[in-house]
This record gives structure tokens, C-alpha cells and sequence, in this order.
């Protein structure tokens, strides 16, 4: 993988610094925020370079080794070699010699400056253009329709091929294993170049120098000043003038209000929480109202090797926990084919919890009245 070199206007931000132009100066100068979900990410993604690499028969190296490799990693990125793999056979059949790249240095600096990103995979066959990414992450569906993100790193590639291949259309996909989800969308290469003049130059100049409104909404999730940022908290604090009426007695209007804002204001209110403590913890803040306390801690045994020993010795022998292996551990055991032959029958997937989202989210909506009718007695 290439080195962790970030752009001001970076492309991974691009959702937030486009909604909300003063926050990518003002974050300049804080510290990155290193969690165990990018260390395991970034895991992944270097497990998935060298997989595609070996397939593609191109120098790979030696395999990564890392702390957060796991039985379901190693399936993951199996799945994504695949997908590549499957991409670039489809381009084969149409183009004799289709041009490939992973892990690319994308520079769009054109329309954003100083802007640069990296593609995880890029593939130019004829007149079209696609571009990979890859997220490891299981907490939130990202979608490809419209995502800037994806939108500057097709630029990007455009910069790097456009003057050789006569593209047309470009194709970014967001394969997100650990959601089951393969968002792929399409748009023609004029369409991207008004876009790129018409919406993210203007965006990208405010961004620059700092001008603009600070402006919440979903973007705040990975923003650095998210803890303290004042227009986020005057966002959720508008819901206050609802003066917490009981549910039933709120317009339909307001209840839709609440509801479009209660899930990032969890997230905000859990935000300022982790904010305070680590304060506590790390520089000694007193915040009035609260004091630091020891947690419930869970009993454990210090070396279970000699906790076997000593109480064979004392003369217990039924001391072992013996379970079925997991239905994703009998697929890799026997193989997917072997697996459906022999235990498909078994498999079954309920249907799952009825769940109240946004418009937005991508999942086919479902009618009330046929749930229903599924759970009515003959």
C-alpha cells in the first residue's frame, strides 16, 4: 500500500468539506484519530491488494501479516479478489487488452487544490472506465449513486487516461463485504466533467480558505471538531422548542423532524460523552455533575493452560465446552459447492426485523399488510 499521505481536500472527506466548507482549515491542524475499525481496515485493504496482485499475476510481494487477520478477513477479501477478477473477465470478453491498476495515486488537483486520493482499483476497457473501492467497515451502507468520493477518484482517473482512451462512461463501484452490499453506478464522462466544474470547483475554493457556513448533518460522523463543533449542537438543540411533548401530541410534521435527526443525535450525544471522559482521563478535566469511577470488571482466568492442568489434577475431567462450528466456518471447511449440496437443506434465513429508516436508504420498502398476511393462520 502506498504511505498514509492526506490531503487537506482529500477525497474520502469530500462529503464532508463540499456540505460544510469552513470544516476541512479548521480540522487542519488537529491530530488524526487512530481507532482498532481504521487499523483493521486498513488490514484489510492491504490483504486485498496482495490478492488481487498475486491473481493478476503482477509483483505482489510477501503476504501482509497483521494483528486483525481473521477467519471472516480472509473470506472477505476472497470475495473481493473475486469480484475483480470477475470484473476484469467481463472486460476481457469486450476489449483484448484492458488496462488495470491498484492502489493508484489519483491527483485532481484541476478542480481541488492540492487535492489527491488513492484508487484501490482501476480498470479502462474501450470507452469505459471503472473504479473500485473497497470499505471494510460494517457500521453504515455506503452507496456509490452521486458519492463525491468516488466521484473525485473517477476524475482523478480520467486525468490519468482520458488523453489515451477515448472514454465515455465511468462505472464506480463501493464493495462493502461485511454488509453484503455492491453499490455500482454509472455516468457519463461529460456528465462528471459539468459536475466537476459546476458544483465541486466552487465547493472545493470555499474549502480552500476556510470561507463558508459550518453546516451538520451525517458528514459530522468522521469530522474532527464533531465533539465541540457549535453548529452541530445548535442543530440538535432546535429540537428543544418541541419542549419534549409526548410523542402523540407532536404534528406529523415534527415527529418526521425528530426522526430525521434522532439517529445523529444519538450519535452526537455519544460523541460529546466520549469527548468528556477522555478529557477526564487523559488531562484530569472535573466536569461538574460527574466524577470518574472504576468499572464492572468480568472475572477471568490469568493462564488457561495451567487451569487445565490443576484441575485434571484435583481430579475433574468434565471441564471442556463442546459446540457446533459456525455455519460460516462449515462453508470455508467444505467449500461453498460441497457446503450447499450437503447442508443446504438445513440453511435457512428468517426474515428480518421490521426497522423504520430514511427514504434514503436502499433497501425495498415492505407493506405492513403482507408481513402481516405471512403470519395468518389458514
Amino acid at each position: 500500500m502506498p504511505p498514509e499521505v492526506h490531503s487537506i481536500l482529500g477525497a474520502s472527506a469530500a462529503d464532508r468539506w463540499m456540505n460544510c466548507t469552513p470544516s476541512a482549515q479548521l480540522t487542519a491542524g488537529m491530530e488524526d484519530e487512530t481507532t482498532t475499525f481504521a487499523a483493521e481496515g486498513t488490514a484489510a485493504h492491504a490483504l486485498c491488494e496482495w490478492k488481487v496482485r498475486k491473481a493478476l499475476k503482477m509483483r505482489a510481494g510477501r503476504r501482509p501479516t497483521s494483528d486483525y487477520w481473521t477467519d471472516e478477513m480472509e473470506e472477505f477479501t476472497d470475495d473481493y479478489r473475486d469480484f475483480i477478477m470477475d470484473l476484469v473477465g467481463q472486460a476481457k470478453q469486450q476489449c483484448k487488452d484492458p488496462v488495470t491498476l491498484i492502489e493508484q495515486h489519483l491527483d485532481f488537483s484541476c478542480y481541488v487544490p492540492d487535492g489527491f486520493g488513492t484508487g484501490d482499483f482501476l480498470l479502462v476497457a474501450d470507452k469505459e472506465l471503472n473504479v473500485v473501492d473497497f470499505k471494510y467497515g460494517r457500521g453504515v451502507a455506503v452507496y456509490a449513486d452521486h458519492n463525491p468520493q468516488m466521484m473525485l477518484y473517477a476524475l482523478g482517473a480520467l486525468n490519468l487516461f482520458d488523453c489515451l482512451y477515448d472514454i465515455e462512461q465511468v462505472t464506480m463501484t463501493i464493495f462493502q463485504p461485511r454488509l453484503s452490499s455492491i453499490s455500482t453506478w454509472t455516468i457519463t464522462a461529460a456528465e462528471l466533467y459539468q459536475w466537476a466544474e459546476e458544483v465541486l470547483k466552487p465547493k472545493a475554493e470555499l474549502a480552500a480558505k476556510g470561507e463558508g457556513e459550518f453546516v451538520s448533518g451525517s458528514w459530522c460522523r468522521f469530522c474532527k471538531a464533531r465533539n465541540t463543533c457549535r453548529a452541530r449542537a445548535e442543530s440538535f438543540l432546535e429540537l428543544a422548542k418541541m419542549e419534549f411533548q409526548p410523542p402523540a401530541l407532536l404534528s406529523d410534521e415534527e415527529v418526521a423532524e425528530v426522526m430525521e435527526k434522532a439517529d445523529e443525535l444519538s450519535k452526537w450525544a455519544n460523541d460529546v460523552m466520549a469527548y468528556a471522559q477522555a478529557e477526564a482521563i487523559e488531562n484530569g478535566k472535573h466536569w461538574n455533575g460527574y466524577k470518574l469511577v472504576e468499572g464492572r470488571s468480568v472475572r477471568k482466568f490469568s493462564d488457561e493452560a495451567k487451569v487445565e492442568a490443576a484441575a485434571k489434577e484435583a481430579g475433574y475431567t468434565d471441564i471442556y465446552n463442546k459446540s457446533l462450528i459456525t455455519l460460516t466456518a462449515f462453508e470455508k471447511l467444505m467449500g461453498k459447492k460441497t457446503f450447499a449440496d450437503v447442508l443446504g437443506q438445513y440453511v435457512t434465513k428468517p426474515a428480518g426485523k421490521l426497522t423504520l429508516v430514511p427514504v434514503s436508504d436502499k433497501r425495498p420498502e415492505v407493506s405492513v399488510n403482507t408481513v402481516n398476511d405471512e403470519f395468518q393462520e389458514d
